[in-house]
C-alpha cells in the first residue's frame, strides 16, 4: 500500500471521531516545557485544525519551568509545600508577568495564516479574561500558602459563549477573588476543574513521555480503579490529576508527549492512540485471562466451534494455552475472547504471532468489543517487536480485512506455520504488517 492511499484511508478512517467530536469540548493542559518544545508548532497546527473541525477548545498553559528560571534569575528563592509553590508577594509579581508574556506568545502563535501554512485563512481567535474565579489556599500542615490559590468557581456561560463563537478560550493558571487579589493557581487542577464545570467530553494532558509504564512495560489505557493501584507507583502529577478528574465526572482523560507530532491526532482520531487513557465507566475491563477463566471461554466458543468458524479446543488443551488468552469482561463476566500464539522460526524465536479463537458473547456482539480484543493483541505484538501477524479464517475474513488486514496466498505463511495448514479447512489467510503503524 503505497504511502498517498495510506494517508487517504487514515483521512476516511477518522470520519467517525471527527463527527462523533464535532461540538463537544476538550479541555487540553501543556505544562510550561511545552510551549519551549520545538514541536510546539506542530501542536499549535492540530489544535487549530480541531476548531476547524468544529471541537471547542480550551487550553490550560503550565509556566512552572519559565516561573522557576525567571525566580532565580531574580534572586528569589522558589518555596513549596510538597509539590504546591508557596506565593509570596515577590512570587507573585513574577508569576505575574510570566504568564503574561506566554499569554502574548500563545496568542500569536495563534494568529499564524501564511499562504501555504497549515493554518492559512484559519482567522483563529484567542479569548482570555477573568472567566475564574480563586480562594486562598489557605494554610497547608502549618504553613501559610499566601497568594496561591484553588478555583471557587467558573464562568462557564461566558466561556461557552466564546467557544459557540469558534474562538479558543485561554484559562492562564491565575484567578481573581472577589476582594479584588490575584491568586496563582496549579494549572493541572485548573485544567481538571474547567473539564468538570464545563461537562468537557475530554481532558488531555501532556507531558514528556507517551505513556505511563507500569513495571517498564508501556500501558495504553487504565480504568479509574486501575489507575488508582498503580498512582502510588508511578508517582506522577499528571495521573493524580487524571484520577481526580474522571472522580469528579469527567470520562476520558487522555496523557500524551508534547514532543510526539501529531500524538494528539493520533489519540483522537485512530483506534490505536498514542498515549495513555483513564477513564471512567470501569465496569468493562480487558485483561489477560487465568486458568480460573477457562469455563467462561469455552461457554464462549462452544457454539462457534459447533458452527465450523472455530477448530476444536478441549478443556485440557484451552488450560495449556491459556496464557496465549486475552479476555473482554463485563462486571466480572467474560463476553469475548481472543488468543495470541507465536510463530517460531527453526531456531525457536517468534518472528510473528497468529490471531485464533475470536470469540464474542451473541448479546454483546456490535459494541466494539471484538475490535477493542483486536487492538490490544496488535499492542502485545508490538511490545514484543513482531513485524506482523496472520490470522486464519473461513467466515470472517471481511471483518479483519476492514481492520488493515489483508489476503495473502497459503505459501506466505512462515514456514512453521504453513506445515500446520488444515488444507481441507481451506481457511483464508490474512496477514497486518505492524512495522510503521
Amino acid at each position: 500500500m503505497n504511502t498517498k492511499t495510506t494517508n487517504l484511508n487514515w483521512f476516511r478512517n477518522a470520519a467517525p471521531y471527527i463527527n462523533d467530536l464535532r461540538g463537544r469540548t476538550l479541555v487540553v493542559a501543556i505544562p510550561g516545557e511545552g510551549f519551549e518544545h520545538e514541536n510546539f508548532r506542530n501542536l499549535v497546527h492540530d489544535l487549530a485544525l480541531l476548531i476547524s473541525l468544529g471541537v471547542r477548545l480550551v487550553l490550560v498553559p503550565g509556566a512552572r519551568a519559565q516561573v522557576n528560571r525567571a525566580l532565580e534569575c531574580a534572586g528569589i528563592q522558589s518555596r513549596f509545600q510538597g509539590n504546591t509553590r508557596i506565593t509570596d508577594r515577590e512570587t507573585l509579581e513574577v508569576i505575574k508577568g510570566v504568564v503574561g508574556r506566554l499569554r502574548f506568545e500563545i496568542e500569536a502563535a495563534f494568529s499564524q495564516g501564511l499562504p501555504d501554512s497549515p493554518m492559512a485563512n484559519s482567522s483563529l481567535k484567542v479569548l482570555s479574561g477573568n472567566f475564574v474565579t480563586a480562594r486562598p489556599e489557605g494554610i497547608i500542615d502549618g504553613t501559610d500558602m499566601r497568594w496561591t490559590g484553588r478555583v471557587r468557581r467558573m464562568d462557564t456561560k461566558a466561556i461557552s459563549r466564546a467557544l459557540e463563537e469558534g474562538a479558543l478560550v485561554l484559562l492562564s493558571p491565575l484567578g481573581t477573588s472577589l476582594t479584588g487579589e490575584l491568586f496563582n493557581l496549579n494549572y493541572l487542577d485548573l485544567a481538571a476543574e474547567a473539564a468538570k464545570s464545563l461537562n468537557a467530553e475530554k481532558l488531555v494532558l501532556f507531558r514528556d513521555k507517551p505513556q505511563l509504564e507500569v513495571d517498564g512495560e508501556p500501558v495504553y489505557d487504565l480504568s479509574i480503579h486501575q489507575a488508582e493501584d498503580v498512582a502510588e507507583q508511578l508517582d506522577s502529577e499528571t495521573l493524580s490529576c487524571a484520577i481526580s478528574a474522571c472522580n469528579a465526572g469527567t470520562q476520558r482523560v487522555h496523557l500524551l508527549s508534547y514532543g510526539d507530532n501529531g500524538a494528539l491526532l493520533q489519540e483522537l482520531f485512530r483506534r490505536e492512540g498514542a498515549g495513555t487513557m483513564i477513564y471512567r465507566d470501569s465496569y468493562e475491563v480487558v485483561r489477560r485471562a487465568r486458568i480460573q477463566d477457562v469455563g467462561g471461554i469455552l461457554g464462549l466458543i462452544r457454539p462457534l466451534e459447533k458452527q465450523g468458524i472455530l477448530v476444536r479446543r478441549s478443556r485440557e488443551k484451552l488450560e495449556a494455552e491459556i496464557d496465549h488468552f486475552t479476555l473482554v469482561e463485563v462486571d466480572g463476566t467474560p463476553v469475548a475472547c481472543a488468543a495470541l500464539y507465536p510463530i517460531l522460526d527453526d531456531q525457536a524465536d517468534m518472528i510473528a504471532a497468529e490471531i485464533a479463537c475470536v470469540a464474542i458473547h451473541p448479546e454483546f456482539r456490535g459494541g466494539g468489543r471484538g475490535a477493542k480484543l483486536l487492538l490490544h493483541l496488535e499492542r502485545q505484538a508490538k511490545a514484543l517487536e513482531l513485524p506482523e501477524i496472520y490470522v486464519l479464517t473461513t467466515q470472517t475474513e471481511h471483518w479483519f480485512i476492514e481492520r488493515g488486514f489483508e489476503q495473502v496466498d497459503v505459501s506466505e505463511l512462515p514456514t512453521s506455520r504453513k506445515s500446520l495448514y488444515n488444507i481441507q479447512r481451506n481457511s483464508r489467510v490474512l496477514r497486518k504488517r505492524l512495522n510503521g503503524q
